[in-house]
């Protein structure tokens, strides 16, 4: 689907197509030449450590009011079938659904017509006479090594780096940090073409133990395996059937919690990765190491609810474990614990056994989001948007169940994001402030504020932090900051922050780029933040090629990042990018979120068109150089505002 950052200078004859779909088709390019890697995705900011749960999904639609022509020739479109026979009726209200057929991934007409669209689409790159410079000036920024935030198990540090290029980023180990490091993990080598990632992992409590899993193809399905650390040997233990979950050893490191959905009955045929039918009856395991998966003891399963998905996690002192059960997308779900202390016998009691482990059910309904946060004995720390639609922190004590009290209450306007305990009694709180992360240190059993770190606007993520040490690590990065590892000390009365880490990219200056928040008005009068990022002291003439972007669902936050190829296109063509926090994400909590939701919808329409008439309003851009882009739930966005089809480039 193409489009122009029309009559934007001819010279630059890639015009006609938008400028995120060429940013990344050059990225996988530029990939696929590297000897170690063929992956889709680069991460230009931060290591790309893999997620506990990976459920990620990208539909871009880019700018499709676009112009249909390249270099004067009239584009000709594969023709595409329409089946008018497909109706749905509901409740009496017919819904036609023509193309419902381009749903089965596997149909050889999909396939065709898959390819029959991505050589249209070469056919167009190939004309690009600018491609291989910019896909030289985008090879080396996209060309510096990375880090993620080093965290520690058992006696021993544990990261992700990746050198520039690498598809994936590689976990390194080190007795101290200023030990030399080894490689643990390469996922790089795990694929002759760059197809098998890694997408979670945990190092057991006594460091002697990697379980990994691995997906491939990108798909949502992994198989977990076990490597002894001390030799890198990797053991026969092979775990299947693993979805939506991550791996939570306990403390004996005998073993390790997962989630999984049931394996086939005999007969069915199932492509793991490519089915389009929903998953039904998630389960809890626990698997022990040297073990074959056939013995795994089933913890948790459902059988009145099928679509619930579970997650264990094992508590600082490894007493407790805690599962939460959620079934949608929603920040809700429900909170079980288990007293392992008082299994008689222990975990192994229970193999063979066709008993779940004994839950106690402390929250029963999904009303509200609850995240543990610490536990001295039976008095619990949670992050909950319970009453608190921009969260807080509560306290209970298992034994009085129904008594919760407030530890941090909910702030006016700001949304406390995360929380974890560190050195003892300490607590690391970050906010989001009008989009911008903030960093406290408070008083775990009081909630007291102690002190806020100073950082510069932008995002903070990655935090390291245990209970038992006196440090923790994050990392930060903004729109002009390519990336920071801090290292802060709680030993003494003040904290001591310090960059232990900084990413430099080669040919970046951060003081020819300006990156700027604004406040405009949407159709109802609310006040919708929006990032700019362009050269510094351009005119606002309206003569820039400019590129909108929203994503406005599911309680996600767009917040400032680093990207490489951004500011390729802004040195050389001028792009000014604009990021408009509209409703439906989470940058003021629950209730942004639900005023672009269900019935109110509408409002993330209304707060994306009023940003792409501000952005012309104000000068930055006009409609014939304006293009817009959304992915997944930015796609529906996309497609929903191209209505207005007076706003952007033809």
């Amino acid at each position: 689907m193409l489009t122009a950052f029309a009559s934007h200078a001819r010279s630059h004859v890639f015009a006609f197509v938008t400028v995120p779909t060429i940013t990344r088709r050059l990225r996988i390019n530029i990939l696929r030449q590297s000897p170690l890697s063929s992956s889709l995705l680069l991460n230009e900011t931060f290591s790309n450590r893999p997620n506990s749960v990976s459920r990620r999904c990208y539909c871009s639609s880019s700018a499709i009011m676009g112009s249909s022509s390249v270099f004067g020739e009239q584009l000709q479109y594969p023709a595409t079938r329409r089946d008018d026979s497909v109706v749905d009726d509901y409740h009496g209200v017919k819904i036609g659904d023509p193309y419902r057929w381009l749903e089965d991934p596997d149909a050889e007409e999909v396939k065709e017509f898959v390819q029959s669209q991505v050589k249209l689409t070469d056919s167009v790159l190939e004309k690009c006479e600018t491609k291989e410079k910019l896909r030289q000036n985008i090879t080396k920024l996209i060309d510096h090594p990375r880090y993620d935030s080093p965290f520690r198990q058992g006696d021993k540090y544990f990261y992700f780096h990746n050198t520039g290029l690498q598809a994936q980023s590689v976990l390194y180990m080190q007795d101290n940090l200023d030990a030399e490091p080894e490689v643990l993990l390469d996922p790089n080598t795990l694929s002759d073409d760059g197809t098998v990632a890694l997408n979670t992992f945990s190092v057991s409590e006594d460091a002697k133990y990697l379980a990994y899993g691995l997906s491939s193809s990108g798909s949502d399905w992994v198989t977990i395996k076990l490597m002894k650390i001390e030799d890198k040997k990797v053991e026969p233990d092979t775990l299947s059937w693993v979805k939506f979950t991550g791996i939570t050893w306990t403390h004996d490191s005998k073993g390790f919690f997962y989630g999984r959905y049931p394996a086939p009955k005999e007969g069915e045929d199932i492509d793991a990765g490519t089915e389009t039918n929903s998953n039904l009856y998630h389960e809890l395991y626990y698997h022990f190491i040297g073990t074959d998966q056939s013995q795994d003891i089933l913890c948790w399963r459902d059988n009145e609810n099928p679509k619930y998905m579970f997650g264990a996690e094992v508590t600082d002192d490894g007493k407790y474990l805690i599962m939460s059960i959620g079934e949608s997308c929603d920040p809700v779900n429900k909170l079980y614990y288990c007293d392992m202390t008082s299994l008689s016998g222990g975990l192994e009691s229970f193999r063979g056994s066709s008993s779940f482990l004994p839950f106690i059910k402390l929250v029963d309904t999904f009303d509200a989001q609850y995240s543990v946060i610490s536990n001295d004995e039976t008095l619990f720390t949670f992050l909950t948007n319970k009453d608190a639609p921009k969260y807080k922190l509560v306290r209970v004590d298992l034994k009085e169940p129904n008594s919760w009290t407030d530890v941090v209450e909910e702030h006016e306007k700001d949304v406390l994001a995360s929380a974890c305990a560190v050195n003892g009694n300490h607590l690391v709180a970050c906010y989001m402030s009008d989009v911008k992360h903030i960093l406290q240190i408070r008083d775990l059993k009081s909630g007291s504020l102690l002190h806020q770190l100073p950082l510069d606007i932008g995002s903070v993520s990655d935090v390291s932090a245990r209970r038992k040490d006196n440090t923790f690590f994050f990392s930060f990065t903004s729109f002009l900051t390519p990336g920071v590892i801090y290292k802060c000390d709680l030993a003494n009365e003040s904290p001591e922050v310090k960059v232990f880490r900084e990413v430099t990219v080669p040919g970046f200056d951060r003081e020819a780029f300006q990156a700027i928040q604004v406040f405009y008005p949407s159709k109802d009068g609310t006040k919708i933040p929006m990032f700019i990022v362009a050269k510094k002291d351009i005119k606002l003439d309206g003569s820039h090629p400019c590129l909108l972007y929203a994503y406005g669902g599911f309680n996600i936050s767009i917040t400032p990042s680093f990207s490489a190829s951004r500011i390729v296109l802004s040195k050389h063509l001028g792009v000014v990018f604009c990021f408009a926090n509209i409703r439906g994400g989470g940058e003021y909590g629950e209730e942004w979120h639900k005023a672009g939701s269900l019935a109110k919808k509408q409002n993330c329409f209304d707060d994306f068109i009023s940003g792409a008439e501000y952005l012309v309003s104000a000068g930055y851009t006009q409609p014939s150089k304006l293009c817009i882009e959304g992915g997944s739930n930015g796609g529906l966005l996309v497609g929903a505002c191209i209505n207005q089809a007076s706003l952007y480039s033809q």
